[in-house]
Order: C-alpha cells, then sequence, then structure tokens
C-alpha cells in the first residue's frame, strides 16, 4: 500500500515572533492535509460529501507530538497512512518531517455522520475502497512475559 503525501511550507503568519511554527498552526496545517487527501487521494472532497451526500467527517479524537521545532521558510513533507477502518471511522497516522527529521506526529480518528441528523453513518462504500490505498500494518505494543 501507498501513503498520501503532501508538501506544506511553512510560512510567515504559522510562526511566532522567534520564528518558530507556533502548535495551533499545525493543527491548521494537519487540517489542510486532511481535506487534501480527502480530496486528492480519496476523491471525495469535504464540500462535495456534505453538499451532494449530507456527509460530514470530523475530527473526534486528536494525539499529537512536536519532537523537533519548525521555522519560517522550512517545507515540511505530510505523510498519511491509514491504521484502521471502522463501519464509520477511520484512524489515520500523520507524520511531518523536513528532510528527514520529523517534526509532527499526528494520531487522528475520523467520523463520518450525517450533516442533518449528527449522528454517525457508514462510510460510502466507494470511500473505503479508496481507504484501502493507504492501510499500512500498524506495529502492536508488545508486553513482556509475565507483565
Amino acid at each position: 500500500m501507498s501513503s498520501y503525501q503532501k508538501e506544506v511550507q511553512v510560512r510567515f503568519g504559522h510562526c511566532d515572533p522567534a520564528t518558530f511554527v507556533y502548535y495551533p498552526r499545525y493543527f491548521e496545517m494537519l487540517n489542510g492535509f486532511i481535506e487534501d487527501w480527502f480530496e486528492d487521494g480519496l476523491e471525495a472532497s469535504f464540500p462535495g460529501l456534505m453538499y451532494h451526500q449530507g456527509i460530514l467527517a470530523p475530527t473526534v479524537h486528536l494525539n499529537v507530538n512536536f519532537p523537533n521545532p519548525s521555522r519560517f521558510g522550512d517545507r515540511l513533507t505530510f505523510q498519511l497512512n491509514v491504521a484502521k477502518i471502522g463501519k464509520s471511522s477511520v484512524h489515520v497516522i500523520v507524520v511531518g518531517s523536513c528532510q528527514g527529521e520529523v517534526r509532527l506526529t499526528a494520531e487522528q480518528t475520523l467520523v463520518f455522520m450525517s450533516a442533518t441528523e449528527r449522528k454517525a453513518v457508514a462510510i460510502p462504500a466507494d470511500i473505503v475502497h479508496r481507504l484501502k490505498r493507504y492501510v499500512v500494518a500498524v506495529p502492536t505494543k508488545k508486553t513482556k512475559p509475565g507483565a
């Protein structure tokens, strides 16, 4: 399977006065990246899903780490893999790096839901089919014998 990748340039507006990315701006970059993945990788834009199918796909869980800082002018490569596809949800792993150095790791769960009823709905079959392109085996944590 393959990853979805896209380069994101760190702009002046992403940074604090010290020229480092101000952490809330990473969430904006991440959301934009997810929207691009839906449009380019899943052929199901957020507006198209909402206006034509009455489906939303909001984030319901997000766990993020920032192991190294990013600065104005950096070009971050965001890479996404699908860890799990559920009936109405998808769990993705995103890594943002610059020249091989990891700057951001994120585990994110999105739930497909009715735009009118605000309740979970099954992921459309055509989207499930395209999601499978990005599935990667996620290593499980092994416990020590007797632990």
